[in-house]
């Protein structure tokens, strides 16, 4: 399989990934691709090929096992979360940390959510320019006070979150990635030895008290790794599924007219379309092969870097329906926005709540809502999909 070499077309990729992917995908599900800083990997672009990659047991998420040079990079506690764990380790984890993290209490906080919706919403409507950039009035701020609450963080100390989690998401250069790391582990460290002392109401303290039935329970340095995890997937990604959506309305606006004259019947659908269509996450974190395998027909060496190209597999035609066609009315297939298998994304409910609830409010508030033409400046790296800044007006 020959080296596909995407360095000299990443900022096409920021802008733009998804004719890349088509092209990719007409030669083969799997390619063996140069990465920007020169890291050979395999790169599946395939429906089929994903969904089969996402749930073999030789394709493992542990980084510190893969023998690669990735093993060698700074960890603290917030390495040991589940994201990055394998069976069992993984399966303790993930049911540790779901039994408080339930249906309930996701949908327990939707009035919360609404009132910080619309709160965000009058200061913008305060403004007398008629105008702002979205992602930092809007599409920012709701995700990021939304797990603030949740995890229990105290008003003052939200500030640097925002900053540490796009930081560590997508990184300006490695020192600051490492500095933001050690800074966001250091602040949860504290908290989370704060909540076991204390218990509040919040899901962190839930945590800190969870066990299950034979008595076991999450360690100090793994209440710092899941406070860690959800506060970096919990806050970015849902921040662009708000502005990817609006942005895919905008640019559809009979889409977006339908919407109008039905929220009730189309707001669940529109949600889903946007995660197929341009989902915030661009790819999966890194797995490695622990042995020789095959994928998609194409032989995969132990040892190797395998990136599972979510956005590529949503457009995938042998499972959707004119896949670059943005219809909120869509039926059939489910997406993989948020994973498959033993790794989906615990947060998806809230991310979906969050969603259908900002898109609604944004949109009823202001009926006339329009992008401000002009430059985009787009999120660089592999995993998470959006831009930097939106603005709009009305």
């Amino acid at each position: 399989m020959p080296v596909l070499d995407i360095s000299s077309i990443a900022d096409d990729f920021d802008e733009d990934p998804y004719p890349h992917y088509a092209r990719m995908r007409e030669e083969g599900p799997v390619h063996r691709v140069k990465a920007t800083d020169g890291t050979e990997i395999c790169l599946i672009v395939g429906d089929e090929a994903a969904r089969q990659a996402l749930v073999h047991p030789a394709i493992s998420k542990n980084w510190l096992t893969s023998g690669r040079s990735y093993a060698d990079r700074e960890t603290t506690d917030a390495s040991d979360n589940m994201h990055r764990a394998d069976p069992p380790h993984h399966t303790r984890l993930r049911r540790l940390v779901s039994r408080p993290f339930t249906s309930r209490r996701v949908e327990e906080l939707r009035p919360r959510v609404q009132d910080i919706t619309d709160g965000l919403l009058d200061a913008m409507a305060a403004d007398p320019s008629r105008g702002a950039d979205l992602v930092t009035a809007f599409a920012h701020p709701l995700p990021m006070t939304v797990i603030c609450e949740l995890l229990g963080v105290p008003d003052a100390d939200r500030e640097p979150f925002g900053a540490w989690s796009v930081e560590i998401v997508s990184p300006s250069g490695q020192e600051a990635e490492d500095t933001a790391l050690r800074e966001m582990t250091a602040y949860l460290t504290e908290l989370t030895e704060a909540k076991r002392a204390a218990p509040g109401e919040d899901l962190l303290s839930a945590w800190t008290l969870s066990r299950d039935d034979d008595g076991d329970r999450l360690t100090p340095r793994e209440l710092v790794a899941m406070a860690f995890l959800l506060m970096i997937g919990g806050f970015e990604t849902t921040s662009h599924l708000i502005t990817n959506g609006v942005r895919a309305l905008l640019a559809h606006p009979e889409q977006l007219a339908a919407l109008r004259a039905d929220f009730d019947g189309l707001i669940d659908g529109a949600v889903e379309e946007i995660l197929r269509y341009d989902g915030p996450v661009e790819n999966s974190t890194f797995r490695f092969a622990r042995e020789d395998l095959e994928i998609g027909g194409a032989f995969i060496a132990e040892g190797s870097p395998v990136l599972i190209s979510l956005a590529g597999a949503d457009r995938d035609p042998s499972r959707f329906a004119e896949p670059d066609v943005f219809d909120i009315r869509r039926r059939g297939p489910g997406h993989m926005a948020f994973g498959h298998g033993i790794h989906f994304c615990l947060g998806a409910p809230l991310a979906r709540m969050e969603g259908r609830i900002a898109l609604r409010a944004l949109l009823e508030r202001f009926p006339d809502l329009a992008e401000v033409p002009g430059q985009r400046e787009w999120i660089s790296g592999a995993l998470v999909r959006g831009v930097k800044q939106y603005p709009v007006r009305w």
